[in-house]
């Protein structure tokens, strides 16, 4: 056998494999670029739509807080104009000098209520409307989480 067709053979054996190795390289390479754009779709898609679940709560919890500030406003109005007052229970704190003789009424026990003037009453229930804005916050964000999972859950 001639050594230059044994050469010949084994250079051609090693051609075609280098050849074939760089096409497959090549092949795959442009697989992987395919599959990299469709994830990439795939997280854009994904993305926009979270996008729009935060938003759409959002756009909610704006619209409960101004509900709340109308009703806010309309009780405040209604506290300054006397339509709306606020009583809170009092006890006695001084015996009577000269009690009436059927009065069993002791020094302490229940005698009726007192009004709060206006002002006061806006800023006790004031107090009740931040914990209010806070909770309607806190449920946004509760909402808005349980939505996120849901629906990275529902997507592969």
């Amino acid at each position: 056998m001639n050594p230059y067709v044994a050469l010949a053979f084994v250079l051609a054996l090693f051609g075609s494999f280098g050849a074939g190795y760089y096409k497959g390289s090549e092949a795959e390479n442009e697989k992987q670029q395919i599959e990299i754009a469709r994830l990439n779709t795939e997280s854009k898609q994904k993305e926009q739509a979270l996008v729009n679940a935060v938003h759409a709560q959002a756009t909610q919890l704006v619209k409960a807080n101004n509900d709340a500030k109308i009703q806010i406003t309309k009780r405040n109005a209604d506290i300054d104009s006397g339509a709306y007052q606020l009583r809170i229970p009092v006890k006695s704190t001084v015996c009577p000098v000269y009690p009436a003789a059927d009065s069993p009424t002791p020094a302490g026990a229940d005698t009726g209520t007192a009004e709060l003037q206006p002002e006061t009453a806006k800023d006790i229930l004031a107090i009740g409307d931040d914990a209010d804005a806070t909770v309607r916050k806190l449920n946004t964000c509760i909402q808005a989480y349980n939505q996120v999972r849901e629906m990275m859950k529902s997507k592969p």
